[in-house]
């Protein structure tokens, strides 16, 4: 998992998927399957309610080599600021990026 945003009404995330016991990588759909299932379960719970959580349908968008991770992984952990949530990603509480603060070192990117 690289960068997860969880926005009022939608998520983003970037995440490379890791090779399955038999080596091959797991798929998107087993992969956002489980995270709405076991959310979705941990929601209702704690709303005391029962049904769907999230919508059947996912949008999903494959990075090519000429796409640049650190970008996109910026990219998403702007969007509360581009909601007017908050004034910057590091006072947004649902965002979690794989790097440090001001880490020059950063997997991802990190911060311009």
């Amino acid at each position: 998992m690289h960068t997860v945003v969880v926005m009022p009404d939608h998520v983003h995330m970037i995440i490379s998927p890791l090779p399955d016991p038999d080596g091959v990588g797991y798929g998107f759909a087993e992969i956002t399957g489980g995270i709405k299932g076991a959310s979705s379960h941990t929601i209702n719970k704690l709303l005391g309610r029962r049904g769907r959580v999230w919508q059947a349908e996912s949008f999903d968008h494959i990075l090519r080599g000429d796409e640049e991770l650190g970008k996109k992984c910026r990219y998403i952990a702007e969007n509360p600021v581009r909601k007017n949530l908050v004034a910057s990603p590091d006072g947004y509480p649902w965002l979690w990026r794989d790097w440090l603060e001001g880490n020059d070192q950063d997997t991802a990117g990190g911060p311009p």
